[in-house]
């Protein structure tokens, strides 16, 4: 029988950070414009964490089947890699996750709807949908995308703009463009955690064919893009904070930048891939220490 911590390993709990954190900003704004929700809030959180586990899940699996997790392979070992997870148990996990997902997806737009209309609910289920499949084919089945350099933009939608507007949509009924500026950040921020990984990963991913933005690059190119996402995420934030007047506690979230001007340096002066692995860790809480610190500061 498999061991409860193989399904933890599986689940790669690390990465949960990332997906809090675009749902943290979001209802943070929400509450900033009088409009913040428990239940919404609640549901909107199981969701994400339901998508999170499934993208890592169809992850572990496709990795596995194309042979890019393999014994050569930097960073921790995977559950299925290893043995410890069968194809068809873990075949049976992702069916769970995706009806996880859809059930809380489903309950979460229901409770939103109670005072929205019928049509921006639809759109709603769609966009889910979408983030359903796009977890499934990031290396799953034929042509994933995640093996053409894609996977960098689908991070950045789903765990940047879709997650703070979404969570913020669902309890306002409403955005502006200025709500995309911390989205932004949080997309960049979540794309910088993938590129850690891509960075850990770049030799054994080219000669498995995985054409990830840091094979496709190069090592130093890689590393300019790091710097220039984490760049790019701290800009959009402060763009935001100077178009509001409000108290001096809206910069309390400058704390976080130590965290993210850290992991450019970190990047710069590596010259052993297996180091950067506990970085997508740091990197990730750095991303939710940045949601909170930005939120509370909206509402000090």
């Amino acid at each position: 029988m498999t061991s409860v911590s193989a399904w933890l390993v599986a689940f790669r709990l690390r990465t949960l950070p990332l997906a809090l954190s675009t749902i943290f900003l979001g209802s943070f704004l929400a509450a900033a414009h009088h409009s913040f929700h428990w239940l919404i809030f609640i549901y909107a959180i199981l969701t994400t964490i339901f998508l999170q586990i499934l993208s890592n899940l169809a992850n572990d699996y496709g990795d596995t089947v194309s042979g890019v997790d393999n014994i050569e392979r930097i960073g921790p070992k995977r559950s299925l890699q290893a043995g410890s997870i069968s194809l068809k148990q873990m075949k049976f996990a992702i069916i769970l996750f995706i009806t996880l997902s859809l059930i809380s997806g489903i309950l979460l737009i229901l409770e939103s709807m109670s005072t929205m209309i019928w049509g921006y609910g639809m759109a709603c289920f769609l966009v889910g949908i979408a983030a359903i499949i796009a977890a499934l084919k990031y290396t799953m089945g034929k042509n994933p995308y995640g093996y053409a350099g894609l996977g960098d933009i689908s991070v950045f939608v789903f765990f940047g703009l879709v997650g703070v507007i979404g969570a913020y949509f669902l309890q306002t009924h409403t955005f502006s463009l200025l709500e995309f500026l911390p989205a932004i950040s949080i997309g960049c921020f979540s794309t910088g955690v993938l590129n850690l990984n891509n960075l850990r990963d770049r030799e054994n991913d080219a000669r498995f064919g995985k054409r990830t933005l840091v094979v496709q690059w190069g090592l130093a190119t890689g590393k300019k893009y790091h710097a220039f996402l984490l760049i790019l995420g701290m800009l959009t934030a402060l763009a935001y904070s100077l178009s509001l007047n409000s108290s001096v506690w809206k910069w309390i979230y400058l704390l976080s930048f130590i965290g993210i001007i850290r992991s450019i340096k970190v990047v710069f002066q590596n010259s052993n891939p297996a180091s950067l692995d506990p970085e997508l860790k740091r990197l990730a809480l750095t991303t939710l220490l940045f949601s909170i610190l930005f939120g509370v500061g909206l509402l000090l």
